[in-house]
């Protein structure tokens, strides 16, 4: 063989190779070590589980309790919560109501909402016992922190991420209360299951006692976390009523006012996709992002469920959603509500 001819067919071995190199280095960015599950940006879509649906029943008007039932469901702690997807595609977060320790079963509670998105309708009329439902693992932006003593409060369906709390607060010991309030008693699901508590628990049904008395958080000490899920208007009354040094922890089951802030066009960079796109300025970046990433996970589109929570590899957030904490909006920002403070952000997809 030729000098020229070997040079020649050593360019090409080069030229496979470093391509090869960068398919590797685009599904693992620490190549040589294997892909991840979870990438290295924190977010993954996640695999689809299935799961039968074994029980259903209504605890409370208005509210529909499903359980259900899979080897493959994972352990979780209080506080969690799942995405569901309804038969017609459409994904919507519940909280576990159940017991941890009751592996290979979950259990969610569903409020009927006749004015609001359509989820909770199809729910009631489409999932039947014995039907197939597909959930994502747990996750847990409601963590119940260690404590000796905690007060908490619910109101209506928010009842669901709270009672696996007061389970796990009875069995560490802890001292704790419970201020459950609701439009009616019959409205209000798990009532029964809660009289085994006792005094710690206090029930008012708004048509019977009038709104929640919160004027006892004012006497809250340091030591005692709040938590509290429920209407907006119930947790807003709660940090009113709580001192301003009391650790407060919410759980919002729909998303606060939109930001009032105006809204312009920008680029986008998917630095792993290495493509660059324009972010009109009637439109949101999620949006945006999917015409390119089409498997591009979402569910609210309202900013309070970080199904589309995403790193920012470079540029200024407008942050508008009603989830992230500070620490996380320094490197992530929720795609379907947030924007680029300027012109320009990079995301790790």
């Amino acid at each position: 063989m030729s000098r020229a001819l070997k040079l020649a067919a050593l360019a090409g071995a080069a030229l496979v190779t470093r391509r090869a190199l960068r398919g590797c280095i685009a599904r693992s960015p620490l190549w040589p070590l294997p892909a991840l599950e979870t990438p290295i940006s924190g977010h993954s879509p996640r695999r689809w589980l299935p799961a039968l649906i074994v029980s259903r029943t209504e605890p409370a008007d208005g509210v529909l309790m499903l359980v259900l039932e899979s080897p493959e469901l994972p352990p979780w702690t209080p506080g969690a919560h799942v995405d569901v997807r309804l038969p017609s595609g459409l994904i919507r977060q519940y909280s576990l109501c159940g017991d941890p320790a009751d592996t290979g079963r979950y259990r969610i509670a569903i409020r009927r909402i006749e004015d609001g998105r359509g989820g909770s309708r199809e729910a009631h009329a489409e999932l039947p016992q014995g039907a197939e439902l597909a959930v994502r693992p747990p996750r847990n932006r409601f963590e119940l922190e260690p404590s000796s003593s905690y007060v908490f409060i619910a109101g209506g369906i928010g009842i669901t991420p709270i009672l696996p709390m007061l389970r796990a607060a009875e069995a560490a010991g802890a001292d704790w209360t419970l201020l459950y309030g609701g439009r009616s008693r019959s409205s209000m699901p798990f009532i029964a299951e809660l009289d085994t508590y006792g005094s710690r628990v206090t029930i008012t049904p708004q048509d019977e006692a009038g709104l929640p008395d919160l004027t006892a958080l004012a006497a809250t000490g340091p030591d005692t976390l709040i938590y509290c899920c429920g209407p907006d208007t119930l947790m807003k009354a709660v940090r009113e009523a709580a001192p301003p040094t009391a650790p407060v922890h919410l759980e919002r089951f729909a998303a606060t006012a939109p930001s009032s802030g105006t809204s312009r066009p920008f680029t986008v960079e998917l630095h792993r996709s290495g493509r660059t796109i324009e972010v009109a300025a009637d439109e949101s970046t999620l949006s945006a992002v999917r015409r390119e990433l089409p498997a591009t996970p979402y569910s609210c589109e309202q900013g309070f469920c970080g199904t589309c929570q995403h790193r920012v590899l470079a540029g200024e957030v407008d942050h508008r959603d009603t989830l992230l904490t500070d620490r996380e909006r320094e490197d992530s920002m929720l795609l379907c509500v947030s924007r680029a403070e300027d012109d320009h952000l990079v995301l790790d997809l």
